[in-house]
């Protein structure tokens, strides 16, 4: 009797902490900007896996690439306020309200990988006490590979390109195309194949990731290789669900976050090149930018970065300190 009592007693609770268990699993959809088939998309779902791994199942993360779920400039409201508890976007495409946060899109500054990752240990404290008081906080970032210029004819100076209808992501990207005498027109990378397409742009400034993914061969003819900054896309999380989870549960998203961000970096560094080879394989006359032109924007880039400074105020000026200091 004793013995079929405390069996009958052992299986409830075995029951009952499965049942919390089951409780505590939460689903959590991540929308993301870019195509599937875009390595951050790519990373985005290694991330999800590892989450639910390490979490023992607790956050099962279900990622919603392409605009799906919200449009690319709808993501950092969408977590911020909660409609979604995790996603992913352009971190730059916030200086508008926060200009710190345009670090990543200082011309000519940090136009390597191993610079780019300087300049971003440089930047993340404050980055991220930044992004406390937008009620964020960022669990990994990836760089983009350089950015280049696309146009539908070949351009050698800012005399080629009066009047061109460029397509801008940022304020930083908008500023370049004012300078060079060009029509700014905010487009996100979903809606870039139409754009172009239907004459809305003419031209845009992105690494060869974005143009292999839309096939911008299609309607453009000229890529010029400039490698002006090497942009992030940062992962965030709303910083009261990341404040409601257990020190085990965020260690264990940490964790994946902190082996995500590495491969993310390395899987952009490998595909650098190869985008140049598609581009080219596909029709595109794909080149240095020449001298005359190079030079208009490493001046126009040394004008945004006093703006920036500027702005961002003193916290930017410690960035650039630390980051030439090392």
């Amino acid at each position: 009797m004793k013995t079929h009592y405390t069996i009958k007693a052992a299986l409830t609770v075995s029951a009952l902490t499965l049942g919390a268990t089951a409780a505590m699993a939460e689903n959590w959809d991540m929308p993301m900007a870019y195509s599937a088939t875009n390595f951050h998309s790519e990373m985005g779902v290694v991330f999800a896996d590892r989450v639910r791994d390490y979490t023992g199942g607790d956050i099962d993360i279900t990622v919603h690439p392409g605009g799906s779920l919200f449009k690319g400039g709808e993501i950092k409201r969408a977590v911020q306020t909660g409609q979604a508890p995790i996603g992913e976007r352009f971190m730059s495409a916030h200086a508008n309200e926060a200009p710190l946060l345009g670090w990543d899109n200082l011309p000519f500054i940090a136009t390597t990988y191993a610079d780019n990752d300087k300049l971003w240990d440089a930047a993340k404290d404050k980055v991220n006490a930044q992004l406390a008081d937008l009620n964020l906080v960022a669990l990994y970032t990836c760089p983009w590979p350089g950015q280049g210029f696309y146009f539908k004819k070949e351009v050698n100076s800012s005399a080629d390109t009066q009047g061109v209808k460029f397509r801008s992501y940022n304020t930083a990207t908008a500023t370049f195309a004012e300078a060079l005498g060009m029509i700014p027109v905010q487009v996100e990378a979903a809606e870039l194949s139409q754009a172009l397409a239907t004459g809305v742009a003419e031209a845009f400034i992105s690494s060869g990731s974005t143009g292999y993914d839309r096939k911008v061969w299609e309607q453009l003819t000229h890529y010029y290789k400039v490698n002006a900054w090497l942009p992030r896309n940062y992962v965030m999380v709303n910083k009261g669900i990341w404040d409601g989870l257990s020190a085990d549960n965020q260690a264990a998203i940490q964790k994946a976050a902190n082996e995500t961000g590495a491969d993310c970096s390395a899987k952009s560094q490998e595909l650098a090149g190869w985008y140049f080879e598609q581009l080219a394989d596909n029709g595109m006359d794909v080149t240095d930018a020449g001298p005359d032109f190079l030079a208009e924007l490493e001046a126009i880039g040394a004008k945004m970065t006093a703006d920036w400074l500027e702005q961002a105020g003193a916290d930017g000026q410690a960035i650039l300190d630390a980051y030439n200091a090392n």
